[in-house]
């Protein structure tokens, strides 16, 4: 991968239409504006039931824990950045920095989801099910749907980064990419559940070493899954031999970083329109 700088995206590479706008771009941006209807059905929904609650709805001021909401709510805008960060780096053909910011915006999103897991885990334990009352159910169906966005948008992130590692010579990868994929999925479900654990621990006994220590003795089994998967993707990452991946992928990374950039966006909405709200 070359080191020179460059000051935007080339696209003479790309297939673009006839206004100019490379195809994949354009297809994003048709996509996110469908989300965009899509989500605002969703919100509008939500508002109608809260200007008009049912008899026997909840009351959001004594489930929301906005601390932790805007703790999400920070993760999820810094991984925004990271993103961006990403596809300049990409431009610029710096392959190491374009690897370890997906990672970073990886992180934080699984961290965002933690978070949203955790909240969830709290409300039912509290008696809000999304069939309880009309407020559960517009509640959990907007921001269940984002958390499924995130969640795509991870996963996408994921196969980003494995995709840095396909080897220029076309040697096969396909099977070491699926392997890859398995030990990398194997770490997420052992961090978020080490991340949740860590939460519950910590509202029991405060912040604490112990509270970390007690996560994860009570979850030994992710802990060595966690430890050894943050190994073998260590391994993973080695350098090798040349890598088909450079400055003519920056059209991807950016398609990627415009669908991640949309779904923060949709979350301050979402975080006005659902939690500020009620404490106005």
């Amino acid at each position: 991968m070359s080191n020179h700088a460059t000051g935007a995206i080339d696209h003479h590479h790309d297939h673009a239409t006839s206004t100019g706008i490379p195809n994949k771009k354009l297809f994003m941006w048709a996509f996110l504006a469908s989300d965009c209807m899509f989500f605002g059905a969703l919100i509008s929904t939500h508002l109608i039931y809260r200007l008009h609650p049912m008899p026997g709805s909840p009351d959001p001021k004594k489930l929301f824990s906005i601390d932790l909401t805007l703790f999400a709510t920070f993760v999820l805008l810094v991984s925004s950045l990271f993103v961006a960060l990403a596809v300049n780096a990409c431009q610029k053909g710096n392959l190491k920095s374009v690897r370890r910011l997906l990672l970073g915006t990886i992180v934080f999103g699984l961290t965002f989801l933690s978070c949203q897991v955790f909240e969830y885990g709290n409300f039912l334990a509290e008696g809000l099910t999304p069939s309880g009352s009309m407020f559960g159910t517009t509640f959990y169906t907007l921001t269940g749907t984002h958390g499924c966005h995130v969640g795509i948008g991870v996963l996408w992130l994921t196969l980003m980064y494995i995709r840095t590692f396909k080897p220029a010579d076309e040697s096969p990868w396909v099977l070491r990419s699926l392997a890859h994929l398995i030990v990398f999925a194997g770490v997420v479900v052992a961090g978020v559940t080490l991340l949740v654990s860590a939460a519950h621990s910590v509202e029991d006994h405060g912040l604490a070493i112990r509270s970390l220590a007690h996560a994860v003795r009570h979850n030994a089994v992710a802990a060595g899954v966690f430890a050894a998967g943050l190994a073998i993707l260590s391994w993973f990452a080695r350098p090798r031999a040349a890598v088909d991946f450079g400055e003519g992928n920056a059209i991807d990374v950016e398609s990627l970083g415009l669908y991640w950039h949309f779904i923060d966006i949709v979350w301050i909405v979402i975080f006005t329109v659902v939690y500020l709200f009620e404490f106005l």
